[in-house]
């Protein structure tokens, strides 16, 4: 069980009720209309899947909140860690729905992948993060590769500010990745 940070498919973007985020995405929808902006569509796939990612969301975040209060001003701040769906395309600022997930409660924080991609990366200098030594891929490989040593041997040969704490390192990597990864597949991600 946990917490898992997942893609979401077109199928579950539309549907509605307690397994679905039509609801989000309705409510998303009449605030972009509210601000003058199209409608966010996911369209389903064709052809061969693209697959998913899955993140769990273990490791403790204590420093990873230091090393984001010590590099981002108090709005970054809260546009990377507030948030509990991202789309792929660019908002000024954060939305808040009035429509609850299951994770979120009452009320759901939208954020764009362009704002938190360009966070993570600054975070991801920051800190020296070996971001071509860390295997890209979908189902749990960030949380493989720091739970069963594959950071760990890296650190030996990549030493840096990262190595001194993988569990932020894992955070940067983590919100790095899942905005990347929304962006080139063009889907939301969310908390479950």
């Amino acid at each position: 069980m946990g917490v898992y940070l997942v893609s979401v498919a077109a199928q579950d973007w539309s549907q509605l009720g307690e397994d679905g985020y039509g609801g989000v995405a309705a409510a998303l929808n009449t605030e972009m209309e509210r601000c003058g902006l199209p409608p966010y569509e996911l369209r389903q796939v064709t052809g061969e899947a693209p697959g998913w990612f899955e993140e769990k969301v273990s490791p403790s975040m204590d420093g990873f909140v230091a090393l984001c209060r010590t590099r981002l001003a108090d709005a970054e701040l809260s546009a990377l860690l507030g948030w509990s769906v991202l789309v792929p395309f660019a908002l000024e600022e954060e939305i808040v729905l009035p429509v609850g997930t299951a994770y979120s409660g009452e009320e759901t924080v939208v954020a764009g992948a362009p704002r938190v991609l360009a966070l993570a990366e600054r975070l991801a200098d920051a800190i020296e993060l070996p971001v071509d030594a860390i295997p890209a891929g979908e189902n749990l490989t960030l949380s493989l590769w720091f739970l069963q040593g594959g950071a760990a041997r890296t650190a030996r040969t990549r030493t840096g500010p990262w190595a001194e704490d993988r569990d932020a390192a894992f955070y940067v990597a983590l919100y790095l990745r899942a905005a990347q990864y929304s962006i080139q597949h063009g889907c939301p991600m969310a908390y479950s």
